[in-house]
């Protein structure tokens, strides 16, 4: 299987420590043969966000459609990221549908759309954040419908999180992600909140029901551990428990996202990775085959309709395992190192 170069995997290392430490720190914990296709990945979609949110051209979308059609008939264009990302979606089999349906939401984001009810914003959140999880999933080897359905729970669960810490951000920015019927409920004039953000004990109710959403998706993707390749799971365990951290910020703070945003801190976040290694021997748990969200389940048909993985993603076999974990505790420490600000 052709493999990207150290150069332009270098260059998407880049756009990673720039975009998301938290994720970084996370990777780390990721067996090489995961975690270059995993950078790729992520300097691909960093790229097509930025593209979207800093730009006013409508051409923008288009080009972003361009640059995939050229990905996936292995001629990209001439940057680090696009042969990367070629190379990533060519070797571990990611279906055209999963980044198609990324930059549709990103779509959404540039028309300023706003969702009536819950679906409609759970709809958008897999296709911004579930897309990502379903395509980290692939890059392990994970392809069975359950796994894939796990893997969308976590992605969407991360995306809710984001949504409520950023209530306040966000609408400074004239955007509101908050169901609308929520925010009538809670007694919330959302037309208000967008004029003068200011937190409330409304605002305070609808961000409360949102992170309890996040948390049944979180305790539904704890299963889909299990189905990992056994050295990939610490660094998804990492992800979760980091993720889920910044809710509980958001909760400890009164639920006010407005006046504050809500920020794990370096500590929290090592003892979160050291946490994660009891990853390595999690319980598939009664949620393993809970029916995939209904937004995201002709993505995973796509996917599971790819075949199987290469082989350069298939688990560990038992002999490996025992240094796997080894490895696992040695990447620990550069994670640990990274978030304490001790390497670069």
């Amino acid at each position: 299987m052709r493999q990207a170069s150290s150069a332009d995997l270098a260059a998407c290392s880049a756009i990673l420590a720039q975009g998301s430490r938290s994720f970084q720190a996370a990777s780390l914990l990721l067996p090489r043969r995961v975690r270059e296709p995993a950078v790729a990945l992520y300097a691909f979609c960093r790229e097509a966000d930025d593209a979207v949110d800093t730009s006013t051209d409508p051409a923008s979308l288009q080009r972003l459609k361009a640059r995939l059609d050229a990905a996936y008939a292995q001629r990209p264009e001439d940057s680090a990221v696009d042969r990367a990302f070629a190379t990533a979606v060519a070797g571990r089999r990611i279906p055209r549908a999963i980044p198609d349906a990324l930059i549709e939401g990103f779509s959404w984001d540039a028309e300023g759309r706003r969702y009536e009810k819950f679906d409609a914003l759970e709809a958008y959140a897999v296709r911004v954040a579930g897309t990502v999880g379903l395509m980290m999933a692939l890059v392990m080897g994970a392809r069975s419908p359950a796994a894939l359905a796990r893997a969308l729970d976590l992605g969407v669960a991360m995306q809710l999180t984001n949504i409520a810490r950023d209530v306040g951000e966000d609408a400074r920015m004239g955007r509101l992600y908050l169901p609308l019927d929520w925010c009538a409920e809670a007694g919330l004039d959302a037309d208000a909140l967008l004029a003068a953000p200011r937190p409330s004990p409304a605002l305070a109710r609808v961000v409360r029901r949102l992170l309890g959403q996040a948390e049944k998706l979180y305790a539904r993707a704890d299963a889909g551990i299990a189905a990992l390749p056994l050295d990939c799971r610490p660094a998804i365990g990492a992800a979760r428990r980091i993720y889920a951290a910044i809710g509980d910020e958001v909760a400890a703070a009164g639920h006010d996202s407005v006046t504050r945003r809500a920020v794990v801190g370096r500590s929290a976040k090592a003892w979160r990775l050291a946490a994660s290694l009891t990853s390595v021997i999690p319980t598939p748990g009664r949620d393993a085959e809970a029916p995939a969200l209904a937004s995201g389940r002709a993505l995973i048909e796509a996917a599971t309709a790819m075949g199987e993985p290469a082989p350069a993603t298939a688990p560990p076999r038992f002999g490996e395992r025992v240094g796997g974990v080894a490895e696992a505790f040695a990447r620990l420490e550069q994670a640990r190192r990274i978030e304490r600000g001790w390497a670069r």
